[in-house]
């Protein structure tokens, strides 16, 4: 299972941007990454080593070939952290297959090495420092304690499906538009913030440059990075719609290539502006744009580290170092200072020492503020105190449809329809039946309610009848309802607030929910006419989490959501967390080839039932959570699982009758 930033890095290899890595990083890459800051290689196996990178690392290889072949430059680690279930589950496997978070297949990885993932040594050689609260490095400690290494194969060209795939160019496809350019050098230019004049004053006078070098028709090449971002970092579609709107308005060249660059941001400064420039040569970028603290980020106000606030690092660094990188080939860097505004003639420019109150320093807070108050263009003649008295943004900053955009943003960021980064969507599987869908699919907005013959709104949790017709609780078939789907990693469940109890995807600060531990290999659902009351509790002293009960089906087939089916109980774990309760009834379809040979826990296969403990401990690990409790990793019995789902039923039945639920 790959999440987001995976993801995303599977389309940097697959296309070629990371080239000439072909897979994530095996450990003898890794550690040529993190101590060189480049991998060693031998296109044209003048030494013997053309598959080097490739092979499976070998620390008994003590022969000469290891210091054979070229270097090319490889900033960053490139890889692919998994837990120890997965671990396991890859076993000896001479394939493995990669899937989006959406539960798509993507790639196949070959020749599968798995090693140890020294976080502390990573995050020292990449970043330099350790800062707790850095948005990547918490990313990383919340992650796998082992990485797998391993060359792709993509099994299809990867789409967000988000609206913005027109944007999205691979490296090929980029080459064919510099070519029918009739270009004679690229220029690039990275970003992830909005675009204005600052940003405009360096590609504009990048172009100028070329052509002074006697470049004829220079191709300016602006590529927005695509990849996960921190939540208060501008979303990707507006950046996008934005920096149109500057093309169409003619602040950039009319002939400007905009595409979106796949990778995520690692904010790591020095060691990633390097990658940021290698990707953009492996495509055609003759020459490279870098302004001041390219990659870089400010400083937590964590204690638990030596150096409190300010800048992670010093704004000339990054520049620098790209400037003096050994890997650069034939590509040149551009390099500039930075620009300021001139109120004399609402230009960026490089300030003028000998008339410092003529320039204005317009920082990204004071662009937020500013687009936060809807602030108007200025007049000509800019007051001192003009961003309190009179906010305003100063003619010439950016172009009027631009600065719309920053405004509409700005006053309303918490809108579900923005998208922060790229991010597979999908449509959802839901099963035949009277069902009303609203909002859209992987976004807090989409709502899914059941409806009787009658076109009516109904409860999945209390309107559906726990057991069938003609059952009752002295036998062991229930109705479950399914709300995830086996293979899918979207986390819906019942909304027990809203009227009706739609399924809805269940977010965190606003932001959808998916399972990041594993693709499941159940289908997950509820039980109607069950709650967990939070007013009792079991002989441990434990209360009931409010919610109905959990159901894991095991059987063979997929589930749609929305899904009504008979169910055969099995056993019963009951997991712990947060001092509540949370039951989890193991069933299988009735109707499932399986189900004749399932009675009780010992007919469950043992990888089955070990796999289905780790799951429930270890799920949430991958949010940096941690390990939930069982009281028994051994699964308990339809007897138990029985006697739960009847105390549950009641619990309910109660629940409603004093109006509770």
């Amino acid at each position: 299972l790959l999440n987001d930033i995976d993801l995303q890095f599977v389309q940097c290899i697959g296309e070629g941007w990371a080239a000439p890595l072909k897979g994530f990083m095996r450990e003898g890459v890794l550690l040529q990454t993190l101590h060189f800051n480049s991998m060693l290689t031998d296109p044209n196996d003048l030494t013997g080593n053309a598959e080097f990178p490739q092979r499976r690392t070998n620390f008994d290889d003590y022969s000469t070939k290891l210091q054979m072949g070229e270097r090319v430059d490889m900033s960053i680690p490139i890889v692919l952290p998994i837990t120890a279930a997965t671990k396991k589950l890859i076993g000896s496997s001479r394939q493995v297959t990669l899937t989006a978070p959406t539960g798509k297949a993507v790639a196949v990885l070959t020749d599968p090495e798995i090693y140890n993932y020294r976080k502390e040594e990573v995050i020292s050689r990449v970043f330099g420092g350790m800062d707790p609260d850095h948005p990547y490095i918490k990313v990383m400690m919340a992650s796998g304690p082992y990485l797998l290494g391993g060359e792709i194969e993509l099994l299809e060209r990867i789409r967000y499906n988000d609206g913005l795939d027109q944007y999205r160019l691979t490296p090929k496809e980029l080459r064919e538009r510099f070519i029918a350019a009739g270009t004679d050098a690229v220029y690039a230019f990275q970003t992830r913030n909005p675009t204005h004049a600052g940003h405009a004053y360096l590609m504009q006078d990048a172009g100028r440059q070329l052509k002074a070098m006697g470049y004829k028709k220079p191709l300016l090449w602006l590529t927005p990075l695509g990849g996960w971002t921190k939540p208060d970092d501008m979303p990707l579609d507006v950046r996008i719609h934005q920096h149109q709107v500057i093309i169409e308005e003619g602040m950039l060249p009319s002939d400007t290539v905009m595409a979106i660059w796949p990778s995520p941001m690692l904010y790591a400064g020095p060691t990633e502006v390097q990658w940021h420039c290698k990707s953009r040569r492996n495509v055609g970028a003759r020459f490279f744009i870098t302004g001041r603290d390219p990659a870089g980020i400010k400083r937590s106000k964590n204690k638990n580290q030596m150096t409190v606030g300010g800048d992670f690092y010093d704004g000339n660094h990054g520049r620098y170092v790209l400037q003096t990188s050994p890997g650069l080939g034939e590509q040149k860097i551009l390099s500039f200072a930075k620009v300021v505004y001139d109120k004399k003639d609402n230009k960026m420019k490089p300030p003028d020492k000998n008339r410092k109150s003529d320039f204005l320093s317009i920082s990204g807070s004071t662009m937020r503020a500013l687009a936060k108050k809807g602030a108007p263009p200025c007049p000509d003649a800019i007051a001192d105190n003009w961003e309190e008295t009179k906010p305003c943004i100063p003619n010439g900053f950016m172009v009027k449809r631009g600065w719309e955009l920053m405004i509409q943003y700005y006053q309303d960021p918490k809108n579900q329809q923005w998208i922060g980064y790229s991010r597979m969507m999908s449509e959802p599987l839901i099963a035949p039946g009277n069902f009303v869908k609203k909002g859209t699919f992987g976004k807090p907005s989409w709502t899914l309610y059941f409806q009787n013959k009658e076109g009516e709104n109904i409860s999945p949790w209390h309107d559906l009848q726990l057991y069938p017709s003609g059952a009752d609780a002295s036998g062991r078939i229930v109705n479950m309802m399914v709300e995830i789907p086996m293979g899918r990693m979207e986390k819906l469940e019942v909304n027990k607030e809203e009227k009706h109890n739609p399924i809805k995807q269940d977010v965190k600060k606003n932001k959808p929910r998916y399972y990041k531990y594993g693709v499941p290999f159940f289908n997950y659902g509820m039980l109607p006419q069950t709650w967990e009351d939070p007013a009792k509790k079991d002989k441990d002293g434990h209360m009931g989490d409010g919610d109905p009960l959990d159901v894991m089906e095991i059987g063979s087939k997929q589930l749609p959501t929305g899904t009504v089916v008979q169910v055969k109980v099995l056993g019963v774990y009951a997991l712990i967390d947060q001092g509540e309760v949370d039951y989890k009834i193991i069933v299988i379809n009735k109707d499932d080839p399986m189900a004749s040979t399932m009675r009780t826990p010992d007919d469950i296969d043992g990888l089955v039932t070990e796999r289905l403990a780790d799951w429930l401990k270890m799920y949430k690990t991958a949010e940096g959570k941690e390990v939930n409790e069982l009281t028994n990793d051994v699964m308990e019995g339809p007897l138990k699982a029985m006697s739960i789902i009847k105390e549950t039923n009641d619990h309910w039945k109660n629940g409603r009758e004093a109006g509770t639920i």
